[in-house]
């Protein structure tokens, strides 16, 4: 058996909060969860999870129902898997002010940039080596404060801009899964 991949995607819970710019994470799992099949997220202590089996993988898709600060939470019970490496076998979806909307970034590793959701993951596992997937979600406006336009809803033309990539990220994660995140940037970032 090739072993098992979880991907975390990144948003805040409640239905205030469905539309704005934080939840790309979460937007971006509904899709990974339509293309392969799977029914629905089943709500369990402090996340919503599905697994799916993408051969060779068993892939879990995790969405932290907890706020932002306080993502890595749901990663505690990962990291103590011996199974699992989470420097390869994690991918973290999270949406990214520092790329337009419809542009998206495969990373390896990195800093936070300012992104609590990051932080609070980078805090969990001690280290900021870890794949993910940034989520172009557009810059704020000079006058603006950041917490404001995170929060805010995102247009539907820039939502629009950023599902539109949806299909090619489905298959670069897929690509991630099997070839590394190496051959994932290779094939996705623009």
């Amino acid at each position: 058996m090739a072993g098992a991949k979880v991907i975390v995607g990144l948003g805040n819970p409640g239905r205030e909060y469905e539309n704005t710019r934080h939840n790309a994470g979460w937007w971006f799992l509904d899709a990974l969860a339509q293309s392969w099949g799977i029914p629905r997220f089943r709500a369990e202590k402090a996340q919503a999870n599905a697994t799916t089996r993408v051969e060779p993988f068993q892939v879990r898709l995790i969405k932290p129902l907890t706020y932002m600060n306080r993502s890595g939470g749901v990663l505690v019970p990962l990291k103590r898997m011996n199974a699992l490496d989470l420097t390869k076998d994690l991918l973290v979806v999270v949406d990214d002010v520092a790329l337009e909307p419809g542009r998206v970034r495969f990373r390896p590793s990195g800093s936070a940039g300012g992104h609590n959701g990051l932080k609070s993951i980078e805090q969990t596992l001690g280290t900021k080596d870890y794949p993910r997937l940034r989520l172009g979600v557009g810059a704020k406006p000079p006058a603006m404060d950041l917490a404001d336009w995170v929060l805010g809803a995102m247009p539907r033309s820039d939502r629009k801009l950023l599902e539109e990539r949806f299909p090619d990220l489905i298959r670069g994660v897929e690509v991630w899964m099997r070839d590394g995140i190496e051959a994932a940037m290779d094939a996705c970032n623009n």
